[in-house]
């Protein structure tokens, strides 16, 4: 009988482990995969301000914008960025960029979770409305 106890219990205590690990993974491997998603957004803000800065002067004096430049400028922004990829384009005038960066996880990577996607994602007028 006290056998028996004693392998019940260390079942519950196996659960009960393997259960935090899951909690712990969760919060801290969460907290990764959110910083992942902050920097990603940084980086598309960035991206797209750039843009809409290359454009400035030409919308000032009332002339057309030179979208190539904006997206060129954009997607130097995102190659200068080390860890974070990321994809330009241009919208009915408005220059969008989608970003995507990735962390590996500490402790969910016990469970079989390899990867983490962080993503973001930011637009600028690079047309006046006027």
């Amino acid at each position: 009988m006290r056998e028996e106890r004693g392998l019940s219990m260390s079942a519950f205590v196996a659960v009960v482990v393997l259960a935090l690990l899951v909690v712990a993974g969760l919060v801290v491997d969460g907290g990764a995969q959110a910083v992942a998603a902050r920097r990603a957004e940084l980086v598309a803000s960035a991206a797209a301000r750039a843009a809409a800065d290359e454009t400035a002067a030409a919308r000032l004096a009332g002339r057309e914008p030179d979208a190539g430049a904006a997206i060129a400028t954009a997607q130097r922004v995102l190659a200068g960025s080390g860890d974070v990829t990321g994809e330009v384009r241009l919208v009915a005038g408005r220059v969008r960029v989608s970003t995507t960066t990735t962390v590996e996880p500490v402790f969910l990577s016990l469970i079989g979770i390899q990867r983490l996607v962080g993503r973001g994602a930011a637009e600028a007028d690079l047309v006046s409305n006027r």
